[in-house]
């Protein structure tokens, strides 16, 4: 087993399909949940929710890094997003994101800030298996 002397999170089975997380550096903690359609309450994000969301937030997290050095305002900048299951197995099939971005931005920012969004860590990090239909909004 790899060396885990620095954990990133603690996750502990709740009992009734749920777990909660730690994230021992901030001591924030969420919940996860089991959704209706799987036999849960779905009273949280379920495991795969929070995968999907993390793809989206790691796009707009590496795009502020790069709005910084750029001096680009992202602001209000956000994402909906819509998680496709997958039967045989069970696994996340699709994630489509919708990014909304300021309409300020230059044509060479906007491509700039694009690929920068779908280089990002959770997006090279998903398997190819996994659709990840990204469309760019500016308003």
């Amino acid at each position: 087993m790899n060396d885990i002397s620095n954990l990133t999170c603690s996750i502990t089975y709740s009992g009734n399909l749920s777990t909660q997380i730690l994230h021992l550096a901030s001591g924030n903690a969420a919940a996860t949940d089991a959704p209706i359609d799987n036999h849960g309450l779905g009273r949280f994000l379920s495991p795969t929710d929070m995968c999907s969301a993390s793809l989206a937030a790691c796009m707009l997290t590496v795009m502020g890094i790069k709005a910084e050095e750029r001096g680009l305002d992202m602001k209000g900048a956000r994402a909906d997003l819509k998680k496709v299951m997958y039967d045989t197995p069970r696994r996340i099939g699709e994630i489509h994101i919708k990014m909304y971005l300021p309409v300020s931005w230059e044509i060479k920012d906007r491509k700039v800030m694009e690929a920068v969004a779908l280089s990002c860590p959770v997006a090279k990090s998903l398997g190819i298996e996994v659709l990840q239909d990204v469309e760019f909004l500016y308003e």
